[in-house]
């Protein structure tokens, strides 16, 4: 595979200028209107951010986009699926409340915000995974997959599980529906929290494969032989009294991640915008963020995702470490076996060479690239 060009803009503004007129210059650059838009859903995936973290991307940056793509007669929406765990973003509603607090109205990124996998994260659409050597088909959230045209509006960060979060975690993980999730963990099944359970029985009429049933005192017990891992339950309960306690960080969490953004991207056209600043050393799905690994890079546009994160990481592992972040604290530690790897030595029980080695092996992009800087 021939390699790929990736668009590149650091974050200076000279006086006059702006950073969302740079965004918007470098999408130009890169090619975002040689996407026939008209009258076509765009779906613009994206993070808004656990309620507490401020290192998300601010919605000023996603009103570039979908002003970009209403002039090309477009109609766009911001979209995400439900998150896995208890948190502020585990049901639509909750979900669409937190995007609110974090500022993203229709007032304010020019177009509506819809989650993907609707309300409790089971409205999903069952999708081949090309090549896919992990996963066969991918659960991804129905309002993506309904889009005629697929934009990621990406914060490329550090992330405690895959190494980085970039386009590819984006897409993968965060286009998932819960079930979806669960798979590319595949660590486990739910567990109820005894003490949080209030007998409900929500669960049990979500669950498809009968493994929920309740005690004297009324508290819900999954049977593991039963259980098919889909994560419905979690969803279902209102008291988050079920989660699941097994998440991994490996190397086939990764490649399975890759898999799953395959199964979103393919056959229709995508863009892919990384914006490399905030790098902080975690998910912004955590309720907190850290101080920044590494300084500010810039702004990076490729039709192909791989070759995206692959120049994105490049720049980040040429990058000097921050001091008082957890980078410089671990390469500061008396005896600290220093991977050279300022994702590794931040988080060193990842993998993450193996989410692009994987989307390349697949074919959904390839790690060649041609940096253009404008």
């Amino acid at each position: 595979m021939d390699a790929s060009t990736v668009y590149f803009t650091d974050f200076r503004c000279p006086v006059g200028t702006s950073l969302t007129e740079k965004l918007r210059r470098l999408c130009l650059v890169a090619g975002i209107k040689n996407i026939e838009m008209d009258g076509k859903f765009v779906a613009i995936k994206m993070h808004f951010g656990e309620l507490g973290n401020l290192a998300f991307l601010r919605p000023n940056y996603a009103k570039v986009v979908a002003d970009l793509c209403k002039e090309q007669g477009g109609l766009p929406f911001l979209t995400d699926c439900n998150t896995l765990y208890p948190g502020s973003r585990k049901n639509a509603l909750e979900h669409l409340t937190c995007a609110q607090l974090n500022g993203f109205w229709p007032m304010t990124t020019g177009c509506q915000v819809l989650i993907a996998d609707g309300l409790r994260g089971t409205d999903e659409v069952e999708v081949p995974v090309p090549n896919g050597e992990y996963c066969k088909t991918a659960k991804i959230g129905r309002a993506i997959m309904d889009a005629d045209i697929f934009i990621s509006l990406n914060h490329f960060k550090g992330h405690e599980a895959t190494g980085f979060g970039g386009a590819i975690k984006n897409i993968g993980m965060g286009c998932g529906s819960r079930a979806g999730k669960m798979e590319q963990h595949a660590s486990g099944k739910p567990v109820v929290q005894q003490e949080l359970c209030r007998g409900c029985r929500h669960c049990a009429k979500e669950c498809g494969s009968d493994a929920i049933t309740y005690g004297a005192d009324h508290k819900a017990f999954i049977d593991e032989d039963k259980c098919k891992g889909c994560g419905r339950c979690i969803g279902a309960c209102n008291y988050d009294a079920i989660y699941n306690p097994n998440s991994s960080a490996n190397e086939e969490l990764d490649r399975k991640m890759a898999e799953y953004a395959a199964a979103v991207c393919n056959g229709r056209p995508c863009f892919h915008i990384n914006l490399v600043q905030d790098i902080s050393p975690n998910c912004d799905c955590h309720g907190e963020n850290d101080a920044p690994i590494l300084p500010d890079v810039g702004m990076f546009a490729s039709f192909d995702p791989v070759a995206l994160d692959q120049a994105c990481a490049d720049a980040c592992l040429s990058a000097t470490p921050l001091p008082n972040s957890q980078l410089s604290d671990n390469l500061a530690r008396p005896g600290w076996n220093c991977h050279h790897d300022n994702f590794k030595d931040s988080n060193p029980n990842i993998e993450w060479k193996a989410t692009l080695e994987q989307a390349e092996k697949i074919g959904l992009g390839t790690r060649k690239y041609v940096l253009k800087k404008i």
